[in-house]
């Protein structure tokens, strides 16, 4: 798949619009039929997004389920040959949506196909909709196609449902409409190196600052670090049991069975399920009772 920052001329494509936040089921099945249509038509098949999320332009600070990184490499795995990261400048921002549609998809791109979801909407104020890219269909002489919701327990899924369980911690039911486990990714960092003198040692990386954040807690994971995969627990959190100078929140695993120097290698870590909150105990033999308990029920 060939990344690209900006539009560049382009012949014969089947194209999908839209932001991708998570790439969840919903957006895999527009993926899915894109690159379906495309190599039956013998087009090249092309997604269209933005490397910030055009919210960002109103609000403060957006959180993300995935990382631009971890969205390109979704995309990729499911097999399109262009991915447009574009900047959501004040010329995209303010640009109609007829213009939008005209100067940069149709002459830049040349679709036989587009591809939205059900609710897209682009150009200024939102105007653009579904029924604006099938009004205009035949005048730009592309077909459009429009994937319909996909429902989980009566409720669509959306990035944005998806985002408001994470931040609860409902952590099973947010990696069913993934389609896959929610993970974080990172370095190992140095920590204060704690766990190992009461038998549980870990390791642990930041949390990525533009993800969404997760409740405080203790989480059954798994990790992935050089090809290979491993069971374990994360706490989530600030610790409040051991005192530390500096009160960022950080992830810390314990893999269980483990005993490797992986410190500044790369890991991904997998969430599968919320076990409890993070809690202040008493002492250090309080805490270790605890995290024996945790890692029963991991």
């Amino acid at each position: 798949m060939k990344i690209c920052k900006e539009l560049k001329y382009l012949d014969n494509t089947a194209v999908g619009l839209g932001f991708f936040d998570g790439v969840h089921i919903g957006h895999q099945k527009l993926i899915s039929e894109l690159v379906k249509t495309a190599k039956e038509n013998d087009l090249q098949s092309v997604l269209v997004t933005f490397k910030k999320s055009p919210a960002e332009n109103f609000i403060e600070h957006v959180e993300y389920i995935s990382t631009n990184s971890e969205k390109e490499k979704l995309i990729e795995n499911l097999g399109v040959d262009y991915l447009f990261e574009l900047e959501f400048d004040e010329e995209l921002m303010n640009l109609s949506a007829q213009d939008y549609l005209e100067k940069k998809i149709v002459e830049y791109l040349n679709p036989k196909y587009i591809f939205t979801g059900f609710n897209h909407t682009f150009g200024k104020n939102k105007l653009g909709t579904p029924e604006m890219l099938a009004e205009f269909a035949t005048k730009y002489g592309y077909n459009y196609v429009q994937i319909p919701p996909i429902k989980y327990e009566n409720e669509v899924v959306s990035s944005t449902r998806i985002r408001g369980l994470l931040s609860k911690g409902d952590i099973e039911i947010a990696n069913k409409l993934l389609h896959r486990p929610y993970s974080i990714e990172g370095i190992v960092k140095t920590g204060q190196k704690l766990g190992r003198t009461i038998g549980f040692p870990t390791i642990n990386i930041e949390y990525p600052e533009q993800k969404i954040k997760l409740p405080f807690g203790v989480y059954s994971v798994t990790v992935e670090i050089d090809n290979s995969c491993y069971k374990g627990i994360m706490n989530f959190g600030i610790k409040p049991t051991i005192e530390r100078v500096k009160k960022t929140p950080i992830a810390e695993v314990h893999i269980f069975n483990f005993n490797k120097n992986v410190y500044n290698k790369p890991v991904k870590i997998n969430l599968l399920k919320w076990i409890r909150e993070e809690r202040k105990f008493g002492s250090i033999e309080e805490l270790k009772s605890q995290i024996e308990k945790d890692i029963k029920n991991a």
